[in-house]
């Protein structure tokens, strides 16, 4: 296997262990806790690190995710105290936290691999080289090893426990109800959170995490309501943030975790703009045919009104629409084709008469 196929293996398996466990953030509306957490995990990091002096070792891992579970424990006891809002509790706890860890990392660590550069960065082009090797054989990059486990812990995790994420998620006094014990299932979710960040830290940076959790997972947000699905899309959307990225990033000779971010940026961007039912294109569409329909019963209303008066000659013609009811050329075209083709009117020049269709949907109109 080649170092480039090693290099978008590690990060496609890294985008899809963030957009599955990220999915979950953006459906509780947490988004901001992945920021939160794949910041305020470093303090734990690095003094995991003081004590093991291992950059490999599975202490960092466990030290994270008590870290992460100490940080959402702090946002949210301030968060019930009520003197603050939570976006201001996160504003106040993982600033502080995470600027303990580069206090720690300049003062202590500058001499080490663990610089902040790294842990703000990352670099996937470095993620291959450190290999994992058992009696001699290479059986692969250790990044790829780290990062496959904890995509198949949080797949794991998912599927031993998707009703009650799925319950608390969408209805947490239901679940609490139903005995299914969201607080735990909340603050497991964040201990996953956290050994999914620090996993990624050597490849893609604490920068990027953040964006692989949100942007695929708010992408497909847009595209489905169903959960099954949406879970799907997020990781074929954050595999191919990952891919699309690493190539951008060769053609253009530029950093492969920026180019990754970008297009989860491009992706997203695309579905907020052309996703067929909640993207931009399809609201306007939707609008102009709200408009329309209105218009078109508005202009049913005015018909039936001067049907049969002395002025009907003059008021049920096309162009005076415009006049009357200051409609611009165009929505009082729109409005009388729409008419005609749902049978309502009869169009003779420019004089429009109802039809006995047209005249029963003037007066449902006016009723309702």
């Amino acid at each position: 296997m080649t170092p480039q196929l090693e290099i978008q293996l590690i990060a496609s398996v890294t985008a899809a262990a963030c957009a599955l466990v990220g999915a979950f953030l953006v459906l509780r509306k947490t988004a901001l806790l992945s920021d939160a957490i794949s910041h305020a995990i470093l303090p734990g990091i690095v003094l995991a690190f003081f004590h093991t002096e291992n950059l490999n070792s599975p202490l960092l891992l466990v030290a994270a995710a008590v870290t992460g579970v100490l940080t959402v424990g702090a946002i949210e006891a301030l968060g019930r105290t009520r003197l603050v809002k939570q976006d201001a509790a996160i504003a106040l706890v993982f600033p502080a936290l995470f600027s303990i860890g580069v206090v720690l990392i300049s003062r202590y660590a500058s001499g080490v691999h663990l610089d902040i550069d790294a842990v703000l960065l990352g670099d996937p082009a470095f993620s291959w080289i450190q290999r994992f090797e058992v009696g001699g054989w290479d059986l692969g990059p250790q990044s790829l090893w780290l990062m496959g486990t904890v995509l198949v812990l949080v797949a794991a995790f998912v599927g031993l426990f998707y009703k009650e994420l799925k319950i608390s998620t969408f209805d947490a006094a239901l679940a609490g109800a139903l005995g299914l014990a969201p607080a735990a299932v909340h603050y497991a979710l964040m201990t996953l959170v956290s050994v999914v960040a620090v996993g990624a830290f050597d490849v893609v940076g604490s920068i990027l995490v953040v964006g692989l959790m949100i942007a695929p997972p708010a992408a497909a947000w847009l595209l489905t309501d169903r959960l099954p699905v949406l879970l799907g899309l997020s990781v074929a959307l954050g595999v191919a943030s990952a891919v699309s990225g690493y190539w951008m990033a060769r053609l253009f000779d530029v950093s492969i975790a920026g180019a990754m971010a970008v297009m989860a940026g491009v992706l997203f961007a695309l579905c907020f703009a052309f996703a067929p039912h909640r993207g931009l294109v399809a609201q306007a569409r939707r609008r102009a045919r709200q408009r329309v329909a209105f218009a078109e019963r508005m202009l049913l209303v005015h018909l039936l009104h001067h049907e049969h008066t002395p002025e009907a000659d003059r008021e049920c013609r096309v162009s005076h629409l415009q006049e009357h009811l200051h409609w611009a050329p165009a929505l009082a075209s729109r409005a009388v084709r729409a008419a005609e083709r749902g049978g309502a009117v009869r169009r003779s020049g420019d004089r429009l008469a109802l039809t006995d269709d047209g005249r029963t949907a003037a007066q449902r109109a006016m009723v309702g």
